[in-house]
């Protein structure tokens, strides 16, 4: 039996009531709250900072937070989002200087550690990281905004990264973020994907709990 998380993207949630959205979608079914942190610098647009993570723990919020760095620097933000409550926090190698430093730096605060990896970037930096990382988060569109198409090559690219982790023998997460609906999680975890950011799939629909039911079924159709 697959140990798969479904995690909604606050990003596509109504940012008013983000503890309620919140809440809303654990008690849908999901497993993971999932962050989207952007700064208007290393992609085109701007999000959330510590303080919305530091808030989601203070409104009661226990379940895992999985915080995804798409900003240039990250050092900073990780002693704080570490700070805030984070359980994961996941970066881009490009945007780190020293990105053993970096993945220290996570590790050090008691979190789990994370690369993202953009459609075109290589698997090949994964040789000298796999055995300081939690997670590795494959991106199926090009960061900065929500609601995007699925880019089909990132399937290929998924079975490719999941055998590199099976040959490493390291438990490590595989996540995949970017136009992730109930019709193509199935394909994605056949692929070797174990952990599903979602946003506006979710988000965008009445019934949070039918959706994510939707997606399990789909899921229990993977041998």
């Amino acid at each position: 039996m697959h140990n798969y998380l479904i995690a909604p993207s606050l990003l596509a949630a109504d940012f008013a009531r983000l503890g309620d959205e919140a809440r809303a979608v654990l008690e849908a079914g999901a497993d993971v709250i999932h962050l989207d942190i952007m700064d208007n610098h290393y992609v085109p647009n701007l999000t959330f900072g510590p303080v919305i993570c530091e808030a989601l723990r203070k409104f009661g919020i226990k379940s895992p937070i999985d915080v995804h760095l798409m900003t240039r620097p990250v050092d900073r933000l990780i002693t704080e989002f570490a700070k805030a409550g984070a359980t994961y926090i996941t970066f881009h190698p490009e945007s780190s200087d020293h990105v053993d430093r970096s993945l220290n730096l996570i590790i050090d605060h008691g979190c789990k550690a994370g690369i993202a990896l953009n459609p075109t970037t290589s698997l090949d930096c994964l040789t000298y990281l796999l055995d300081k990382i939690d997670i590795l988060l494959l991106m199926s569109v090009n960061p900065g905004f929500g609601g995007q198409t699925f880019i089909p090559y990132t399937i290929p690219k998924l079975q490719k990264a999941r055998a590199l982790i099976a040959e490493s023998g390291k438990n490590i997460r595989l996540s995949i973020d970017g136009g992730i609906k109930s019709n193509n999680i199935y394909e994605a975890a056949i692929a070797g994907a174990d952990m599903f950011v979602a946003g506006s799939a979710i988000f965008s629909q009445p019934d949070y709990a039918k959706v994510i039911q939707d997606m399990r079924q789909a899921l229990k159709k993977v041998k």
